[in-house]
């Protein structure tokens, strides 16, 4: 027990910059050092707020405000979460309060005390069958058990109650108790299946610089083409990690990416001593989340799996950070504080001592360009597993030839000869829906957006128009709302058109379409890609949902349907993430004794990028790319910052932007140039006009002195009034 007050500087969960004194009243527990990291609830202007101690100093002054609860018995942030969460605040000039608030769970945010760890749940019996027939429902829940080796929890089954008694019955499937938070979505019990490592001498050399490295800084590039068995090095590298008594946190790009890779890992660690492997990702329930959570803060879940935000988790004993898929926008924060994942891993690991390892058959230009500046080391592999051979790659011409929804005669007789032979097939193309848009043919108007500056994609079998931009919709018109005319066509290829088609070319082989519209029910998407695992499905047809991270051994042909648009964007990343999306799409292709081929269709065949990926392969393209961007003054060879304003009167978006550009000018040196503002790409989206500014800095400090001026002189700003602005540093879209 205290004897005295105590100040405690407190970071409020609230839009503004530094930290806050309260006195901590006579009597209450803890000292400095077990305060900081614990939640409060204070007293902030009219209202009550959540914040997190930062610190606890000295003797209070009479008029100073008093802490109204002290949360949390421990803390739930230790030094370094602290240390992390300042270094975010202060690089992408975001409230403490506010970041610290995201490394916690959403109920803890709302300050909600710590939750049971036991959990109700379901898991499947020996000798259940996978599925049941003519009962779809049944079916399902059996395939969601038999995928979970820990059971799933009652929450994750809402809705199901009478199938489970029903199945119950049946004695396929009992209640359980999920007592430490093991469940599909948040702990995955560990299956007692001890598994040999078996590495090749690139994998092996690759095991032996990382593990050598464990209990210090560095950063790795592990660039292995697809197929080359990146998995089995993180997994060696786990191993020797977990023997030394250390967490691990792995970050993968999407949720899709999670189920395979939690029954690899679980396959692997029981004989290794690990306790669990927690899931964290934005598809669990927040109970889910929070005792996956929970698991990670305490150090019983030894292997954290999880999305961009898993690496805000508190890991007291972090030992190694794995980010797979590197170069995935994904990582990318694109709403509130942009943070991008990836970047933060390198920092955690750097303030920690501890390896970080990126894997990627496709990095990013930044990191290839960091690796030239000996800030990471290089490691390859080049070698398919099991011998496979690389995929021949080939150009289509579609010049002058007619196209069948998208299709090339050419193409089509590929694909015949493939699905004859028994091959799996995989066409990719990224827009989904049955047609980007729909015009009249009798006066040319395209219906488009109320809210946006977009056409609104047809979705045919929902017999509607839906914009992709704010979820507006609304019935398909019969006739043109401006003549009148019958003559409304559809324009545009999307993934919802281009499954009908291929069911009437190839009605014999069954297809199986993978995209946001067609997995949005829980389990749906698990169900698809159990289907194209199985080579049940011969068409495999989607979006990037597709193409990232999934092994398909039944793939022999893959086919890139629209190259060109990623050639012709204003988007000076968009031919970096082609050449990666080709390279990915074609690492599909062929494994094992299946040789792969990858078709891309296009009208553009001498472009310079594509023939450097035809003749030298990523390798070579990204040269290229890299030796453009050097020219351009552009990342890597600078670094950005984005300023975006939006408000309901175009003026106002464009008067604060300009008044910023007047101040930066002002700032600028030859070190910072200033480009706009200018309308973004999209002017117009949910009623509100946007437009955009870019600073270019040739190095970080003087960009970054520049951005901390500016954030205090612009609240004296009247242009500022109406006006919502955001800031984003090393933005990744640019839209």
């Amino acid at each position: 027990m205290t004897q005295e007050a105590v100040v405690l500087k407190v970071a409020v969960d609230a839009p503004v910059e530094g930290v806050f004194d309260y006195v901590l009243p006579v009597g209450w527990e803890g000292g400095g050092d077990a305060l900081a990291g614990r939640r409060v609830r204070v007293p902030f202007g009219a209202s009550v707020r959540l914040g997190v101690v930062v610190d606890a100093v000295g003797v209070p002054s009479p008029e100073l405000k008093a802490v109204e609860a002290l949360l949390d018995e421990t803390p739930l942030l230790d030094a370094d979460d602290l240390r992390l969460g300042q270094w975010l605040a202060g690089y992408y000039h975001a409230p403490l309060g506010e970041v610290l608030a995201l490394m916690l769970p959403a109920s803890l945010r709302g300050g909600a005390a710590l939750c049971s760890h036991e959990m109700r749940g379901w898991r499947v019996l020996a000798g259940a069958p996978q599925e049941v027939s003519g009962a779809a429902r049944q079916s399902q829940v059996l395939r969601q058990l038999h995928a979970a080796a820990g059971g799933v929890s009652v929450g994750d089954l809402r809705g199901m109650t009478q199938v489970l008694r029903a199945l119950e019955q049946r004695g396929w499937v009992e209640r359980c108790d999920l007592s430490l938070g093991v469940h599909r979505d948040a702990c995955e019990v560990v299956a007692d299946v001890p598994v040999t490592l078996v590495l090749n001498a690139q994998q092996m050399a690759a095991h032996t610089a990382i593990s050598a490295s464990l209990g210090q800084f560095a950063a790795f590039l592990l660039h292995g083409i697809t197929g080359s068995g990146k998995t089995e090095v993180y997994l060696a590298v786990m191993t020797a990690a977990l023997q030394r008594g250390s967490q691990v946190l792995v970050l993968v790009p999407e949720i899709a990416l999670t189920p395979q890779l939690v029954a690899r890992f679980a396959s692997r660690f029981k004989p290794l001593g690990a306790e669990a492997v927690a899931v964290l990702h934005s598809g669990m329930t927040a109970r889910a989340r929070e005792l996956a959570w929970q698991a990670a803060q305490s150090g019983r879940a030894r292997v954290v799996l999880g999305t961009r935000s898993a690496v805000l988790t508190p890991m007291s004993r972090l030992g190694l950070i794995v980010v797979d898929e590197e170069h995935d926008p994904s990582y990318k924060q694109q709403e509130g504080w942009r943070y991008h994942a990836r970047d933060l891993a390198v920092v955690r690991a750097q303030q920690r001592g501890i390896p970080v390892v990126l894997g990627s058959a496709t990095p990013s230009l930044e990191s290839l360009a960091l690796v030239a500046q000996a800030r990471y080391r290089l490691l390859r592999l080049t070698e398919r597993a099991g011998g496979a051979r690389s995929p021949h790659l080939a150009l289509l011409d579609v010049r002058k030839r007619p196209l069948q929804d998208g299709l090339s005669a050419p193409l089509l007789e590929k694909m015949k000869a493939h699905l004859v032979a028994g091959g799996q097939v995989l066409l990719f193309l990224n827009r989904r829906g049955f047609a980007p848009a729909m015009e009249c043919h009798a006066c040319g108007h395209v219906e488009a957006c109320r809210q946006c500056s977009a056409p609104m994609t047809v979705h045919r079998g929902r017999g509607r128009l839906v914009c992709h931009h704010c979820g507006a919709e609304r019935a398909v018109p019969r006739v043109c709302a401006v003549c009148g005319s019958h003559e409304v066509m559809m324009q545009g290829l999307g993934t919802e058109r281009l499954e009908l088609a291929l069911q009437g070319l190839f009605p014999e082989f069954a297809l199986e379409r993978i995209d946001r519209d067609t997995t949005r029910r829980k389990g749906e998407l698990e169900i698809k890609l159990e289907r194209a695992h199985s080579g049940e499905a011969r068409i495999l047809l989607g979006t990037q949902m597709l193409a990232k991270g999934h092994d398909f051994p039944g793939v022999t042909l893959a086919v890139i349907l629209d190259a060109d648009s990623g050639l012709m964007s204003s988007d000076f990343r968009a031919p970096e993430r082609l050449l990666q999306l080709i390279v990915q799409v074609a690492g599909r292709a062929g494994r094992a004794d299946k040789p792969g081929e990858v078709l891309i269709q296009t009208h553009q065949p001498e472009h310079p990028l594509l023939q450097a990926l035809l003749h030298g392969g990523f390798e070579r393209g990204a040269e290229l790319l890299m030796r453009e961007r050097e020219l351009a003054r552009l990342p890597p060879f600078a670094h950005l910052a984005l300023l975006r304003a939006e408000a309901k009167d175009a003026a106002r978006a464009q008067g604060f932007l300009a008044r910023c550009a007047t101040f930066f000018k002002d700032e600028a040196t030859e070190a910072l140039q200033v480009w706009g503002p200018a309308p973004a790409p999209l002017e117009r989206r949910v009623g509100r006009y946007r437009f955009q500014l870019l600073l270019v800095g040739a190095q970080r400090a003087p960009l970054h002195r520049a951005i901390e001026k500016f954030a205090v002189a612009q609240q004296a700003w009247t242009e500022r009034r109406g006006v919502k602005w955001s800031l984003d540093v090393d933005p990744q879209e640019m839209g």
